[in-house]
């Protein structure tokens, strides 16, 4: 084996998010002959980012002041908030009052790819050095135990582990501080997370799916600016559950939904909620006659305040929401993320070291933030009606209850077949396209080279055809958005298959699987979804 190519920075960034490019732009402003690199797993910045979304633009204000002047392409002020309490699958209630953490004014709505595509040139353009499609595989370490930088996964390696024709060997990229910025559940992230035991003071962390559809629509039907949130049906009162249409420009809207991976319902599927909410009377009218352009996943870090893990260690720190900084009442960490990047510039200009970043974050407004909402997401552990009262309490006081509640990890909440009783969903019947996960994943543009290692590793793939079956008929084949994995019946018995080329990178699977047996890893760089405005 050749020895590997490498080159050195001052500064890497993991992932051209909004938390990472924030956090290059506003240091090189600070320190323009520093040498930064934002290294980016997509093929493309921004082919990965998924949001709602609705951003609070005072971090943007500040990092680029004349941002207004060359928005991003998609870039609608808020008009109107409303709220609605979808009852069942016919009736809807709309709130008389919106829940304050949901006004908008002010605010706009943005497609974040978008934000993040538009973001990396005014990067380059202070010197930053961008390289999307480099996946960072796995950390480097320096003699003394610190991260030292990143290895980029090699390209051309054959599902067999053989070398392709085309074979690339992947180059290590070092430099003393190493800035992870990957997002929700990021695979180094994750790996760091456990070998420092950043966590060991923290709740577990916790998750929700976020999935969701831009679609055009025939003329006249959009209102833009108007952002709609949904509580009630189709979840049941045990799951925690929202949507959301957010009317863009161009008759186009934007519609999701965001299940709690919390839930208990082995038979739950995150995914059917989603279509129950298109399908509803309040939104089907809307989207009856329109096209899909763009479908998309994502985790969403939910843990807030108490599940915050120290977010520095040797030669890295975390920023964004790779750090857990989304605040979920408000259903936004775009700003957090913006936020944080910047915070942490402003840090290492200062101090040239990941040393001391966890204090300055938790002293900053980011933090702050947090901890003032602390307890409501939490308090809907113990259903729909609990969890507003609690709400209701937590806002009223300004988060300052003298205590705060505990968060649990979510692949531990998972009931048994048998030892939960379902609800009765009361489903409408879905007339909406897509009709199911396979047709999802086509609007998702996702690409995979299958003859490559499978980036879904499952350690135990008897448990899948034994206990799993047994004890939760499967549950990957339900709260997977993308329909990677399946169970086939074969002469010889049944076995798991996994369609790895569907994948949208969501990392729903690694966090909700009830034996914690499925490790995400990361495919070829340039390799998955490519969200078209998401």
């Amino acid at each position: 084996m050749s020895e590997r190519d490498v080159m050195e920075y001052d500064v890497i960034t993991v992932g051209a998010g909004p938390a990472g490019l924030a956090f290059a732009i506003r240091l090189k402003q600070l320190k323009p002959d520093i040498r930064v690199c934002v290294i980016e797993k997509a093929s493309t910045v921004g082919a990965h980012i998924l949001s709602g979304a609705v951003i609070e633009p005072e971090p943007l204000n500040e990092l680029l002041p004349e941002w207004g002047k060359n928005p991003p392409p998609i870039c609608v002020p808020v008009t109107k908030d409303e709220f609605y309490w979808l009852r069942d699958k016919e009736r809807a209630v709309k709130l008389p009052v919106v829940p304050p953490q949901m006004h908008n004014n002010g605010n706009f709505i943005v497609s974040l790819g978008a934000l993040c595509a538009w973001l990396a040139p005014q990067a380059e353009a202070l010197g930053v050095e961008i390289y999307p499609g480099f996946a960072a595989a796995e950390p480097l370490f320096n003699d003394a135990g610190a991260v030292c930088g990143v290895r980029i996964g090699d390209m051309g390696v054959a599902k067999d582990g053989s070398h392709k024709p085309g074979y690339t060997q992947g180059i290590d990229i070092t430099a003393p501080i190493t800035v992870l910025g990957e997002g929700a559940r990021g695979h180094l992230s994750k790996q760091l997370i456990a070998k420092y035991a950043l966590d060991k003071d923290s709740d577990p962390q916790t998750w929700s799916i976020g999935i969701k559809e831009l679609w055009q629509l025939p003329p006249g039907r959009v209102e833009p600016g108007k952002v709609v949130h949904t509580l009630g049906w189709p979840a049941d009162n045990a799951t925690y559950g929202g949507g959301f249409v957010y009317h863009l420009d161009q008759d186009r809207v934007a519609i999701g939904y965001v299940t709690g991976l919390d839930y208990s319902d082995p038979l739950l599927s995150p995914f059917e909620l989603f279509q129950q909410l298109k399908n509803h009377p309040s939104f089907k009218p809307l989207l009856d006659g329109g096209n899909v352009v763009s479908y998309g996943a994502r985790a969403i870090v939910a843990g807030g305040w108490q599940s915050l893990p120290k977010c520095e260690m040797p030669g890295a720190i975390l920023v964004g929401d790779a750090a857990g900084l989304l605040n979920v009442p408000k259903i936004k960490g775009t700003h957090q993320a913006l936020r944080s990047g910047m915070l942490a510039a402003e840090h290492i200009a200062a101090t040239n070291s990941a040393e001391g970043w966890d204090a300055k974050l938790r002293a900053s407004a980011v933090a702050k933030e947090l901890h003032k909402v602390r307890n409501i997401k939490p308090g809907f552990h113990k259903g729909l009606w609990l969890g507003l009262a609690n709400a209701g309490w937590e806002t009223l006081t300004a988060g300052l209850s003298p205590w705060t509640l505990k968060n649990h990890a979510d692949w531990k909440q998972l009931e048994k077949i048998g030892q939960y009783e379902a609800p009765r969903r009361d489903f409408a019947e879905r007339t909406l396209p897509p009709r199911d996960r396979l047709a999802a994943v086509y609007f998702a543009a996702t690409e995979h080279d299958e003859d490559q290692p499978v980036h879904l590793q499952v350690l135990d793939t008897n448990i899948c055809v034994t206990r799993c079956a047994e004890e939760y008929q499967n549950p990957c084949q339900r709260f997977c958005p993308a329909g990677v994995y399946e169970i086939v019946t074969e002469e010889s018995g049944k076995r798991l298959q996994i369609n790895a080329a569907n994948c949208v990178h969501c990392k729903t699977c690694d966090i909700k699987d009830p034996y914690q047996i499925i490790n995400w890893v990361t495919p070829e760089g340039g390799a998955g979804p490519n969200y078209q405005n998401l």
